[in-house]
């Protein structure tokens, strides 16, 4: 028995005595009676797990029921044996030879080969198995879950820690014993025979752990090998050896490594650990996590696989949507992470709590991307709940980024290419009202370069703890099953459902803007949001501490009476209790005077609290616009009203993800309308329709100004963008060039301007922004990259010049002339 000590030493029974100094153990069956063994046939134990603790404790707990000794010899028919017990599992060192590895023991080779060659001769075979720990789910320390029993073999170290962590609560079961003469029966080829009762002991021992831990779900015990092993993948295997001129075996190496790299390892431990410090976690960082409309996954069918969707704003966001289905009894979803996280210490429990990890590009990987794929669709097929960001990286300014087709594309392919499970989309909102990497997105978007993760940093993280982040939220949006939206996006999609046809690029596009959509619907508001959409929007950001509520009322009112959607959660709240919870957490400050209290944003917040409006800015959209218009006009008939609503709001819905299609437009500014004529922000003319702001010196005038402005940046953006394409002329700027100077202009004029919202000149905003005019048919981009448009720009352009002041239109106009002169 290589590795183990001798059993026949002194140092044996020291060891077991040691060990028991520590170690208490329950057994089962009670009596040695209950187990019906023979007394005229040999006993011989079988353990699985190949460690010396293992086998001490056997030798203890058969002393004391008065079981046969495994210290004693064992004879079977010719056979004599020095000990009565053997090992399941094999060697598992690196340098053991495959002979070693997936060999049989020596012993259970010689009871087999003695029971073929004489028909009487037979043995007892008791299994035993011993765990070390209850189940994961039901430890309360977060080290006992980490080292409490799982399906993996654990080395030596791990098992040292099982002993110390573990060792009072040791499960010793001793199985009914098996006849070797029974299990063989007639057959009389040895390494048929020998298969036939390794696979009936394996089947055993793996009934027995899935009675104590539940089954196996790790994905590298059950996939990796077969990974390599699909079509697929066998193909990319041929390709890159034939591209390399490299050996098959060499390229089988490096998909085999890809897999590694790539799958997830899930650990039930660590899944509960992570649950344990969580739940500590959060009662540190936060004041609660609200959870909202979870029916909607609940009342998903059974059997159908499902892909968590939620915004991203945070690293938080992984743990938290886990976290939160976890403690609701569902599995937790295998979440795609990006390997800037497959850090040391980090990513190995991130992949043990169900990560998996991707590259950022798979461009020049063939192979890498093959795994990948098969890897992403064995997952879906499989039924495994996934989680992933349709965003790509974590949201900088608060808004919703735009899709990106990558992995949501290789979820809908794979569907395309199996589909007889069920494949539903949950699109998730996270509404954070403190963010933990507020001051880092900060410094990122003034032009410092983003800091890469590292253990360092996220020890660093631990001061963190003595601030206050206030609540979470979390809401589920409403489902969007893959089969029903391809039935509508393309009727008959299942009869060829070819997974590269020209049809389904267009569909995926369709299916990630539709869940951008649906994410934003689910947006849950919160103090925070409602304090920085009144606030920001005043000058210097300071406010009457009544007026301040007034506004904040404003804003309760559309939400509640022109719901933006029904998923959507409002602020129940009173103005009075917001503005006081927003103090607390040290959003505001209050400056006492004399003819009363003014509210103001400290100056060290304003920029982060832009973040919070803008997580909140589509629900108020609509009403915002209105507003804006009549704020800047005065008076408009119904027609120019919705002339210059739907000439803007097409720019505006692309950017925002609004919900609303064009026909649904005039309904929702009905409603909109009638809130803001209700709340006396506007007059409505009954014979003629036509619409008015309040008196230009009223309270109600100044609060619909108020509310205007809480849209006017991005559409002093949208103008920006179109006076450089006008200046520079049709077909003379590039895509690129035109975001560039749009970035850059723009941050000249919130240098200028001293805007606190850094997010203005946001590089990818503008990006969004040509991007809506190229999807719009405004803007054409030719092979050479270069845009081109014709007169219809005008009309836009015109539109936006109702919402802005001459000032602002004429700064805008100049500045993007000397761009154009420069060479900009």
């Amino acid at each position: 028995m290589p590795h183990l000590p001798d059993i026949s030493g002194w140092t044996v029974a020291l060891a077991r005595r040691l060990l028991y100094a520590w170690v208490r153990t329950t057994v089962l069956p009670g009596r040695a009676g209950e187990l019906g063994l023979d007394p005229a046939r040999p006993v011989c134990y079988v353990l699985h797990g190949r460690h010396f603790s293992n086998l001490l404790v056997l030798l203890q707990e058969t002393r004391r029921a008065g079981l046969p000794r495994p210290r004693a010899a064992l004879a079977v028919g010719a056979l004599r044996a020095r000990r009565s017990f053997f090992f399941l599992e094999r060697a598992r060192r690196i340098a053991a030879s495959a002979k070693e590895r997936h060999g049989h023991s020596p012993l259970l080779v010689d009871m087999v080969k003695a029971a073929i060659a004489d028909a009487a001769a037979d043995v007892q075979i008791v299994p035993v198995t011993i765990l070390w720990g209850r189940a994961p789910d039901k430890q309360d320390s977060i080290l006992k879950a980490l080292f409490s029993e799982t399906w993996r073999a654990p080395g030596r170290l791990r098992q040292i820690l099982a002993v110390l962590l573990h060792g009072r609560q040791v499960l010793v079961r001793f199985s009914a014993p098996l006849s070797l003469r029974d299990v063989l029966g007639d057959d009389r080829d040895e390494a048929r025979a020998l298969r036939k009762l390794s696979r009936v002991l394996r089947v055993h021992f793996r009934r027995q752990r899935e009675i104590a831990i539940g089954p196996d779900l790790s994905h590298r015990n059950t996939q990796v090998d077969d990974l390599v092993e699909a079509p697929a993948v066998r193909a990319a295997i041929a390709a890159e050896a034939a591209a390399k001129q490299a050996p098959a075996a060499e390229a089988e190496r490096r998909a085999r490594a890809f897999a590694l790299e790539i799958a997830s390892d899930y650990t039930y431990g660590v899944v509960r650990a992570f649950e344990i410090f969580l739940t500590w976690l959060w009662t540190r960082l936060y004041d609660g996590v609200e959870v909202h409309n979870f029916d909607a996954v609940t009342r998903i069918a059974p059997g159908q696989g499902i892909v968590y969707l939620p915004c991203h704003r945070s690293h938080v966001d992984y743990l938290l949507l886990s976290y939160v289905v976890f403690r609701r009894g569902l599995t937790p979803p295998h979440i795609a992470a990006g390997e800037n996280l497959d850090i040391p210490v980090v990513g190995p429990l991130l992949r043990r709590g169900g990560a998996f990890f991707l590259r950022r590009s798979f461009k020049g990987e063939p192979l890498y991307a093959a795994v990948f794929h098969e890897y992403l669709h064995r997952m879906i097929s499989r039924g495994f709940p996934i989680e992933y960001f349709i965003e790509g990286g974590r949201s900088r300014s608060g808004r919703m980024l735009a899709p990106k087709a990558g992995i949501l594309g290789m979820t809908v392919r794979s569907f395309l290419r199996e589909h007889a499970r069920p494949l539903v989309f949950v699109p998730v909102y996270l509404g954070y009202e403190k963010l933990i990497e507020g001051r880092a997105f900060l410094e990122e978007m003034q032009g410092k370069p983003k800091q890469g993760e590292s253990l360092w940093g996220l020890l660093g993280a631990w001061r963190l703890l003595k601030r206050e982040f206030g609540k979470v939220h979390v809401n589920f949006g409403e489902p969007l099953p893959l089969a029903e939206f391809l039935d509508r996006h393309r009727p008959g999609w299942a009869e060829a459902a070819d997974p590269r046809a020209d049809w389904v690029r267009e569909a995926i596009r369709s299916a990630a803007e539709e869940l951008a959509k649906r994410i934003n619907a689910a947006a849950a508001v919160t103090p925070i949001n409602l304090v920085a959409v009144a606030l920001l929007a005043t000058p210097k950001h300071t406010a009457d501490a009544h007026a301040l509520a007034r506004q904040i009322g404003h804003c309760q009112a559309i939400l509640r009476d022109a719901p933006y959607s029904p998923g959507a959660v409002p602020c129940a709240s009173s103005a009075a209790e917001i503005v006081a919870y927003a103090e607390r957490l040290g959003v505001v400050e209050r400056l006492p005077h004399p003819l009363g209290d003014l509210l103001r944003v400290p100056a060290s917040e304003a920029a982060l609290l832009a973040y919070f409006r803008n997580n909140v800015l589509h629900l108020f959209a609509l009403p915002a616009l209105i507003a804006c218009l009549l704020g800047h006009n005065r008076r408009l008939d119904a027609r120019r009203m919705d002339e210059a609503v739907a000439g803007i709001y097409g720019l505006l819905r692309a950017e925002l993800f609004l919900r609303w299609p064009p026909e649904a437009l005039p309904d929702a500014m009905a409603t909109a309308i009638a809130v803001l004529e209700t709340r006396g922000l506007l007059r409505r003319a009954e014979d003629s329709g036509r619409l008015a702001a309040p008196e230009p010196n009223s309270q109600e005038f100044a609060e619909l100004r108020l509310l205007g402005e809480t849209i006017r940046p991005t559409l002093e953006r949208h103008f920006l963008t179109l006076a450089l394409l006008q200046r520079h002329g049709s077909g003379r700027v590039t895509r690129r060039a035109l975001e560039e100077a749009g970035h850059l202009l723009a941050q000249r004029l919130a240098l200028l301007y001293e805007f606190n919202a850094p997010e203005f000149s946001e590089k990818t905003l503008f990006a969004g922004v040509v991007g809506n005019l190229v999807e719009a048919g405004i803007l054409r981009e030719d092979e050479a990259g270069l845009l081109h448009f014709d007169e219809r720009i005008t009309v836009p352009a015109a539109h936006a010049e109702l919402v802005l002041s001459a000032e602002v239109r004429q700064t805008i106009r100049r500045m993007a002339g000397e761009t154009v002169a420069s060479g900009g």
